[in-house]
């Protein structure tokens, strides 16, 4: 069981451990002893660098591009903590801080279990082999039973289906630009699709992850001169949706547009993106995943964060019998729960 007030939620997750020294993940401004991060996604990277941070390369150099006004990202190691594939976006990582009382703590950080494009899923069992973990922090975007997710294989399937039996109209496709949006360049190029263009910051990545993977997204960068016909493939930042830019798009092309995202799941988010066609694409693990991931490394303590933290909390407690409670922004300690 976990020191009372140990793990809490203030700026980032913090971890205060028995050597005294205070462990930080994900801040906005990181203020800890050791800093950690865990992806380059806007929600998780820092608002001001911290000066050394355990993150993996590709984080670094993905981060760096995010936040060029902050300068280099400087990567340290510290003895006590490791890190290992999360499987959410390219260079995401979960954290593991074994501490000198002898508690592990595993920080996922967003995670998927899926493998898919050039990633490799979270592997629980991997990390149950090597570590008994004492106190899971997890988060939970998608806590609740109905997010259930069909199988990798069979979605990218239809998607790919899709793709190519639309191909007398353009389409246009939205995902986050760090991650959801290379998948889609690399579902497009298994399709029929002629031709694939992205904007300038999905471009800007791209070379990054690149050089990184060893893959050729062949993309070219959309501009004004461009005019998408039949065959071709535009993808674009989830959040210009429902910009005027992307209308006019639409009225001049006859282009379809469509939207991926795990709360597809829901009707609503067709009619919230005003999209033509959504699927239950997502970089995080679905309900019965989480339940599999808690279920592999049967820790004493399970902490939640993200979405549907106190569902799933309520869920690990009633149902695996193992304590569990959600964070709270800036609760020290167990008894504030």
């Amino acid at each position: 069981m976990t020191r009372a007030g140990a793990v809490s939620l203030r700026d980032g997750v913090r971890i205060d451990l028995a050597s005294g020294e205070r462990f930080v993940a994900d801040a906005s401004e990181p203020s800890g002893d050791v800093v950690a991060l865990s992806h380059a996604h806007g929600d998780h990277l820092y608002s001001r660098a911290p000066t050394d941070v355990i993150c993996s390369p590709l984080t670094a150099r993905l981060a760096t591009a995010r936040r060029e006004d902050e300068g280099p990202l400087s990567r340290t190691t510290h003895p006590a903590v490791e890190q290992v594939p999360a499987g959410h976006v390219p260079g995401s990582r979960a954290t593991v801080v074994e501490d000198s009382d002898g508690t592990t703590y595993l920080y996922t950080g967003d995670f998927s279990t899926r493998d898919r494009f050039t990633l490799s899923g979270f592997d629980a069992d991997a990390v149950a082999a090597e570590y008994d973990v004492d106190v899971l922090v997890t988060e939970t975007t998608y806590g609740k039973p109905e997010y259930v997710f069909e199988p990798q294989d069979a979605l990218e399937g239809r998607i790919v289906d899709w793709l190519t039996d639309g191909h007398d109209a353009p389409v246009v496709l939205f995902g986050y630009t760090l991650g959801r949006a290379q998948e889609l360049q690399h579902l497009v190029a298994r399709s029929d699709r002629e031709r694939l263009f992205v904007t300038a910051a999905i471009e800007r990545l791209n070379a990054i992850i690149e050089d990184a993977h060893g893959v050729d997204f062949r993309a070219a960068r959309y501009g004004e001169e461009v005019t998408l016909g039949p065959g071709d493939a535009l993808v674009l930042p989830a959040q210009t949706s429902k910009l005027s830019f992307v209308d006019r798009i639409v009225e001049n092309t006859d282009a379809v547009t469509a939207g991926f995202s795990g709360w597809a799941v829901d009707d609503s988010f067709k009619y919230r993106g005003g999209y033509d066609e959504t699927f239950v694409l997502s970089d995080h693990s679905d309900f019965s995943e989480l339940v599999a991931t808690v279920e592999t490394l049967r820790p004493s303590q399970v902490y939640t964060q993200h979405g549907f933290a106190d569902e799933f909390a309520a869920h690990v407690e009633t149902e695996l019998g193992i304590d569990a409670r959600s964070l709270k922004r800036n609760q020290t300690a167990l008894d504030d729960f």
